[in-house]
């Protein structure tokens, strides 16, 4: 019995130890999972993205009437005896987006013949968009296609391109010739951008009836004066809630409801005068 008791002793120490490291076990392996969750917390918190740079807003939110964006006056001069002075609305869904107008007139000069003229603007406006870019960069790439388009006009003769410069952020004159309704016309087209609006401009004559071809130099000056002046409407529109152009429109509307008949007829006529109005030599 005396031997018993220590023996007995022995025996329930021993049994304690493995629960003391399977407790020491379960303590150290909290520890542990501890510091890899701490880890992977920290390193997914320093593995998260950066926000993307916001594109700088469009410089321009809305466009001009383009049958008002060119004075009055310069159309008189340009478009002697426009059938329509307040011009031709082209179709839009759109007009903060895009418009044209255009303009054509006969210049009946007695047995010297008759002058023929034609000119249309169009302006083409984009917003800024975070996936496709800023206004300025989607115009910039537009004004690149719409130069190479115009240098492609099939039938062109003597077709040169070169800088405007002095017109809008930057701009491209392209000049040539063509023969329609078995006269000479000679054209000059101006591309320009100025911050994230595209105007294009194309002014065009020809003489009828025994008169003279106009002279390249002079469609050139027309061009030109004609599209600065639809540049400056784009900023003036920019900025200003009341302009005269306002006044222009009313005008241009009243001589709309004048000419409808016109308007039928030079709705499928770009560049050429009717049969009608083409006088006799």
């Amino acid at each position: 019995m005396h031997r018993s008791a220590p023996r007995l002793s022995r025996i329930l120490a021993c049994a304690a130890v493995p629960v003391m490291l399977v407790a020491v076990g379960c303590s150290s392996d909290s520890g542990s999972d501890g510091k890899k969750n701490a880890g992977s917390s920290s390193s997914g918190t320093a593995s998260s993205k950066p926000s993307e740079p916001t594109v700088e807003p469009a410089k321009f939110t809305d466009l001009p009437d383009p049958c008002t964006s060119i004075g009055k006056k310069t159309i008189e001069d340009l478009v002697p005896e426009a059938k329509k002075k307040g011009g031709t609305a082209g179709g839009s869904t759109d007009l903060s987006v895009r418009g044209s107008c255009s303009w054509n007139g006969l210049d009946d000069q007695g047995v010297k013949g008759s002058q023929y003229h034609w000119m249309d603007v169009g302006f083409t406006r984009f917003d800024s968009d975070q996936a496709l870019g800023s206004g300025a960069k989607r115009a910039t790439e537009d004004y690149g296609k719409q130069v190479t388009k115009t240098k492609a006009v099939e039938g062109a003769k003597k077709l040169a391109a070169e800088p405007a410069a002095g017109i809008g952020d930057e701009a491209t004159l392209v000049t040539y010739g063509l023969s329609k309704t078995d006269e000479d016309f000679v054209y000059a087209t101006v591309v320009a951008r100025t911050g994230n609006v595209v105007v294009t401009l194309t002014y065009n004559g020809a003489g009828y009836a025994g008169a003279k071809t106009p002279s390249s130099g002079d469609i050139v000056k027309g061009a030109q004066k004609a599209i600065k002046e639809a540049i400056a409407a784009v900023g003036k529109t920019a900025g200003a809630d009341e302009s005269p152009a306002k006044d222009d429109a009313k005008t241009g509307a009243e001589d709309t409801k004048k000419d409808d008949a016109d308007a039928k007829g030079d709705a499928g006529s770009e560049d050429s005068p009717t049969s009608k109005a083409t006088p006799k030599s």
